[in-house]
C-alpha cells in the first residue's frame, strides 16, 4: 500500500468566493474541515494556487492577481508543511510578474500557477502561452528552475508547445488529461519534451486504463498525482490511481515521488 500521497494540483481557499465547489450550497468546508478533507483521502500534502472563479476582471490589473498570490500565503501560514503554495503570474503584466518571480526566488518558493488563461482574462489581454510577453516571464522562471502548473487549453495545442519548446529550462506540468483526444496529444508533447509532464487532475482518470496507457508509451515517471480539489472528489482520484492496473512502483512515483523529484529536490 503507498504510503504518501502528494496532491500536485488543488485550490484551497480561505473566502467563499474562492471556494471553487460546484455545490457550495450542500458541500461548504470550512479551510480546516478541507484540510481533514483531504487528509481522510490518504493526501498528506498539499499544492497548488488560490483562484476565485469568479472574481478577477482584467481591468484591475495585476492588483487582482497580487490579492490571490497574498491569500496563497495567508494558506501556507494557516497549513503550514501541509501546503506548497502556487503563485499567479500575468503575461500582460510583464514586469510585476518578473518581481514576482524574483521575490519566489527569495523566499525559496518554485511553483507557478496553475495559469488560468480563460479565469484571467488573457485572451481579453491578447495573450496566450506563445506570447512574448509570456516568453519574456518565463525565461526568467527558467533561470530559476521553478516548475510551471498550466490548465490544457484544448484550443491552443500549438501554442502548449511553442511554451514548452522555447523555456527547456523551466518545468511544465500539464494540467487535466482531458478526453482522449487532448490526452494522446499530451502523450506526443510528453514524448517529445524532457520538461514536459502531466497531472491526474479534473477531467480524464475516470476513464478506464488511461494511465496505464500513458505509463506504457511515457513511462510513470512523466505523470504526478492531482485532483483539482474542491472541484472534485479526492477520495475517487485516490482510489482511481490505486485501482488501475500498473504496479507498486509505478504507483509510488505518480503519488509523490515524481513531485517531491520535481518540487523539493
Amino acid at each position: 500500500m503507498t504510503k504518501e500521497i502528494i496532491d500536485f494540483h488543488t485550490h484551497p481557499y480561505l473566502t467563499e468566493p474562492e471556494n471553487a465547489c460546484m455545490y457550495k450550497g450542500s458541500l461548504c468546508l470550512a479551510p480546516g474541515e478541507a484540510e481533514a478533507d483531504l487528509k481522510r483521502a490518504g493526501i498528506g500534502h498539499i499544492c497548488g494556487s488560490v483562484i476565485e472563479p469568479q472574481g478577477y476582471c482584467l481591468k484591475d490589473g495585476f492588483a487582482g492577481i497580487r490579492r490571490l498570490n497574498e491569500q496563497a500565503l495567508k494558506v501556507k501560514e494557516l497549513y503550514g508543511d501541509f501546503y506548497t503554495p502556487g503563485f499567479h503570474i500575468h503575461p500582460a503584466f510583464v514586469e510585476e510578474s518578473l518581481e514576482t518571480l524574483e521575490w519566489m526566488h527569495e523566499k525559496g518558493f518554485r511553483l507557478i500557477g496553475e495559469l488560468v488563461p480563460y479565469m484571467h482574462g488573457w485572451k481579453e489581454a491578447g495573450m496566450d502561452y506563445a506570447s512574448e510577453n509570456l516568453r519574456e516571464i518565463l525565461k526568467k522562471a527558467g533561470e530559476y528552475h521553478m516548475v510551471v502548473s498550466y490548465h490544457t487549453m484544448s484550443e491552443w495545442q500549438e501554442q502548449m508547445e511553442i511554451m514548452i519548446a522555447q523555456n527547456p529550462q523551466a518545468t511544465f506540468v500539464a494540467a487535466h488529461p482531458g478526453q482522449r483526444e487532448d490526452f494522446l496529444k499530451h502523450l506526443e508533447r510528453l514524448k517529445k519534451y524532457e520538461n514536459a509532464y502531466l497531472d491526474l487532475s479534473g477531467t480524464g482518470l475516470f476513464r478506464y486504463g488511461m494511465l496505464r496507457h500513458g505509463i506504457e508509451t511515457v513511462g510513470a515517471e512523466k505523470f504526478l498525482f492531482g485532483t483539482d480539489y474542491p472541484i472534485v472528489n479526492p477520495g475517487m482520484y485516490v482510489e482511481a490511481v490505486r485501482f488501475e492496473h500498473i504496479s507498486e512502483k509505478d504507483r509510488e512515483m505518480i503519488f509523490s515521488e515524481n513531485a517531491k523529484r520535481l518540487l523539493f529536490n
